[in-house]
């Protein structure tokens, strides 16, 4: 049984997210958590005179919020009869990191899907999105971020940057490589960078991603950083036609220090094509 967290704040985007899960999981057995997390704006908390004024705040945000995911459960028990999938509501106060925070040991999450504006929009207004928000807080859990706009169909092929100089556990690439066994998907390894010429340590690890994958149909990439780094993923993601950009949170150490763009905020705010991002732990 795989658990995953479907943040909504029943947006266009976040119902987007929502298809795209059942679609992307559609053969494994699934519990889906639909969460809404719900805080008063700043202007109404400064204007509390009393807890009792407080109280009926939250109170009328939380029957809004439960009413909102009511509506959520009905469409998908009405348009979804998927029978290996269940879908529950959560309805909390607060913020949505913490919330996302609490809920991921107390129901085992295991992976969050969640929507984005992708490239629509403001950028200083995206940049303290949810989607970011939850990418650069959030580091145990995989999180699958889905433009607004996509399409998803099928997942025939991913790319999968890498500079080689991280060593990738088992468990690390486990929820990539349960994705591709289950579509048969094309993996497509790129190394973005300014120099090809690898360390022994790089070497190592090259050996290791071919071994990691070599049950599945994977080939190798190089892409000369023209622009950004961001950039030229994102170019050729959509050069590939592929319907997956997957990321390790901890591929931006590298990144920054090469052309000093935070590339897990740059891919996400440019991207047209959905973003997995894979949990930095090791062991």
């Amino acid at each position: 049984m795989k658990n995953i967290l479907l943040p909504t704040d029943f947006s266009k985007d976040a119902w987007n997210a929502i298809f795209m899960a059942v679609k992307l999981y559609a053969d494994l057995e699934c519990k889906f958590y639909v969460l809404h997390a719900y805080e008063p704006k700043k202007e109404n908390i400064a204007g509390f005179k009393s807890s009792t004024r407080a109280g009926v705040v939250y109170q009328s945000l939380s029957e809004a919020s439960s009413g909102q995911l009511g509506e959520v459960m009905d469409y998908l028990e009405e348009n979804h009869k998927n029978p290996k999938h269940t879908f529950e509501m959560l309805s909390m106060a607060g913020g949505l990191v913490e919330a996302i925070r609490d809920l991921i040991p107390k129901y085992d999450i295991d992976t969050i899907v969640m929507g984005t504006k992708g490239s629509t929009g403001a950028k200083e207004i995206f940049m303290g999105s949810n989607a970011v928000k939850v990418l650069k807080h959030i580091k145990n859990c995989t999180t699958v971020v889905v433009p607004e706009l996509y399409d998803f169909q099928k997942l025939e092929s991913l790319v999968f940057p890498t500079e080689y100089a991280h060593f990738f556990p088992k468990n690390v690439l486990r929820p990539l490589l349960q994705l591709v066994k289950l579509w048969g998907s094309k993996v497509k390894i790129l190394h973005v960078a300014q120099t090809f010429s690898l360390l022994d340590r790089q070497k190592a690890n090259k050996e290791i991603l071919k071994k990691r994958f070599e049950a599945h149909p994977t080939s190798f990439h190089k892409v000369v950083i023209k622009t950004t780094v961001a950039e030229a993923i994102r170019q050729f993601a959509q050069e590939e036609r592929a319907d997956l950009i997957v990321l390790t949170n901890y591929s931006h150490d590298f990144f920054d220090k090469l052309t000093q763009e935070p590339v897990v905020k740059n891919v996400t705010f440019r991207t047209e094509i959905p973003l997995m991002v894979l949990p930095d732990f090791q062991g």
